[in-house]
């Protein structure tokens, strides 16, 4: 089963179940991977689903950080319970010796010198931890690693 037939499924469980939060999540995810396969005028693979939900999660936690600080515990909340929802469909994330692990692997594979060569780290780095490691860790790692 493809990613988005599992999506469409919990979508209907949570319809019977009248479980109104995670109905409310599964619609917005499944909406914007609508608007995403119309836009390619094609049917999702399931690569392309799990970068659309990495965008969906990096979105409701930077949400997350300024309904935090502007003191809005109920949206906070919301925002929340929609992450959670959004995260059971993405893959494990990498821990910090493993990304650093297929960093350095990375590193050797490009013969990167310097922080120069960051983007040829970047491009190789990115396919092999897509949805599993957010983006600005990986980039502050290859920093860190190639300076």
């Amino acid at each position: 089963m493809s990613l988005y037939q599992d999506i469409e499924t919990q979508l209907k469980d949570a319809m019977r179940a009248q479980d109104k939060d995670r109905l409310m999540a599964l619609r917005n995810i499944k909406s914007v991977l609508k608007n995403k396969a119309i836009d390619a005028k094609r049917d999702l693979n399931d690569a392309e689903v799990v970068q659309a939900l990495s965008t969906l999660a990096k979105q409701r936690k930077e949400s997350i950080e300024a309904f935090q600080s502007g003191g809005r515990q109920d949206l906070v909340e919301k925002e929340a319970a929609e992450l959670k929802v959004i995260e059971g469909f993405l893959p494990q994330q990498l821990s910090a010796e493993e990304l650093e692990k297929t960093i350095r692997e990375a590193i050797a594979e490009t013969q990167a010198q310097g922080a120069k060569d960051m983007g040829k780290v970047m491009k190789a780095v990115q396919p092999k931890v897509m949805g599993r490691a957010d983006g600005k860790v990986v980039s502050e790692l290859v920093k860190k690693l190639l300076g």
